[in-house]
């Protein structure tokens, strides 16, 4: 069921906002239709919105959510404010900054969710029920015994009921791996992991002298018999993975070969860090590895891939204690805490359930996202649809290289295959992230513009002389 209401007055154009019952928060949905009535014409730059008292009165609903529509449009560049002389559709806004980023995997705004009122409400929750003074004073290393807790329960999709003291929060997925770097691996030594991985490890690596091995893998992930026979040879630290949504080739490892890889990792007596950033966000993921093999691996959780990069904070599951004590020492010579603010932040969303509405809507976007990327790049997309991002195999002529130049010179931001490369392999493709891009409209102009460029070959790019 839906109301229709129609707003004219000679000082204002005719529009018609409609609102579904079941359509979700009606200040959104008046703000859709507000951005709606922008791109189809229907209102124009200049023309005169309906004062917000009226428009509430028409449309039967209460004062505030006019209010909060009107500011989630601003947020949105479609209207403007004059003063006592009201409200008005803007002019478009010039975007001096042209780039459109494909580059950076970020959740995307999530579907059908006020991100703002979220925040606004978590933090004034964690200010209300928090000495203020305990949120800006140093902590231990590891998390309060309520952050270990949130923790327990934002991995329990994947492992049930948990042990809390088993948790250790971070301040972030990289602290985590550097961290596990430094307690599990000696100066010079080995780390396995697949040809094309998250390029995190690679600088975290460079950084404390360890050298990376890639392992062979195929369209399931890691080959086991490659991985046994690494272990034997190179007598490794650790095997880093990342089986779920893999950053970047998007292959998610069936359950099978998560068991054959335990099984090796245990024979061998070789640690597995398991970074798992999207298993939430994909479709009915396979069990952690971690669930397999619970005291070999080490599991790793971020927010920054479901929630928002700005928390900087990760759970990391070690279930052995003197395990723990190794790894909380090598995080404090670097990172002594995660910030206790964005920590009980964190908490707080997790604990009332703001996570799951969060996740849920960025869940939904990503996938509208991915059908997106599928219609407009047609026989190239090779996503699994869900996730954060698509890895493009490119044609024949063009190198990553190339295209990442040639797709610069034309306002897009992409990743090349080099940027993930851990050992000699050379892979013909890119990574695209469809979440950096907040603009649905500016992500599909930038889709169909590297369609349009992958049709075309290479030509000659020089730099301008000025």
């Amino acid at each position: 069921m839906s109301q229709s209401k129609t707003i004219q007055d000679e000082n204002w154009p005719r529009w018609s906002p409609r609102l579904a019952a079941h359509g979700g928060p009606r200040f959104l949905q008046i703000a859709d239709a507000l951005q709606a009535a922008v791109t189809d014409g229907s209102l124009k730059p200049g023309d005169r919105l309906p004062p917000q008292r009226q428009l509430a009165a028409q449309l039967d609903v209460d004062l505030t959510t006019i209010t909060r529509a009107y500011d989630e449009a601003r947020r949105r560049n479609l209207l403007e404010g004059r003063g006592a002389r009201g409200t008005y559709v803007a002019a478009p806004k010039v975007e001096l900054t042209s780039i459109l980023d494909l580059s950076m995997n970020t959740p995307p705004p999530p579907d059908g969710v006020d991100f703002d009122d979220i925040l606004k409400q978590g933090l004034s929750q964690v200010l209300m029920r928090t000495d203020n003074a305990l949120l800006m004073t140093y902590h231990l290393a590891g998390g309060s015994d309520s952050d270990r807790k949130a923790g327990a329960q934002w991995l329990a999709p994947m492992f049930g009921p948990l042990d809390s003291r088993q948790i250790v929060v971070c301040p972030g997925a990289q602290a985590a791996i550097a961290a596990l770097m430094l307690a599990l691996t000696e100066p010079g030594g080995v780390i396995l992991a697949e040809p094309m991985s998250y390029p995190g490890l690679r600088a975290a690596a460079a950084q404390f002298g360890r050298q990376i091995i890639a392992v062979e893998a195929d369209q399931h992930g890691m080959v086991p018999e490659k991985l046994e026979h690494a272990c034997r040879q190179h007598k490794p630290g650790l095997v880093f993975l990342n089986p779920t949504l893999q950053n970047p080739t998007a292959i998610t490892m069936p359950e099978r070969r998560r068991k054959e890889l335990a099984s090796i990792a245990t024979r061998c007596h070789v640690r597995i860090v398991e970074d798992d950033p999207y298993w939430l966000l994909a479709d009915a993921p396979p069990p952690p590895i971690a669930t397999l093999a619970p005291e070999q691996v080490y599991y790793i959780s971020t927010l920054s891939k479901c929630l928002t990069p700005g928390l900087r904070v990760a759970f990391v599951l070690i279930r052995d204690p003197h395990e723990r004590a190794r790894f909380l020492a090598a995080l404090r010579s670097f990172a002594l805490m995660a910030t206790p603010l964005t920590a009980a932040l964190a908490t707080q969303w997790i604990l009332d359930g703001s996570a799951d509405s969060l996740i849920a809507g960025v869940r939904n976007e990503a996938r509208l996202r991915h059908r997106m990327a599928r219609d407009i790049l047609a026989g190239r997309y090779s996503g699994a649809g869900d996730g954060l991002h698509v890895w493009l195999e490119l044609p024949a002529y063009w190198t990553p290289s190339q295209l990442a130049r040639a797709a610069d010179s034309e306002g897009i931001a992409v990743t090349p295959a080099e940027a993930f490369a851990t050992g000699g392999v050379s892979v013909n493709a890119i990574r695209i992230s469809l979440g950096s891009i907040r603009d649905r409209g500016r992500l599909q102009a930038g889709l169909q513009r590297l369609s349009h460029l992958l049709a075309r070959r290479p030509e000659s790019f020089s730099a301008a002389v000025v």
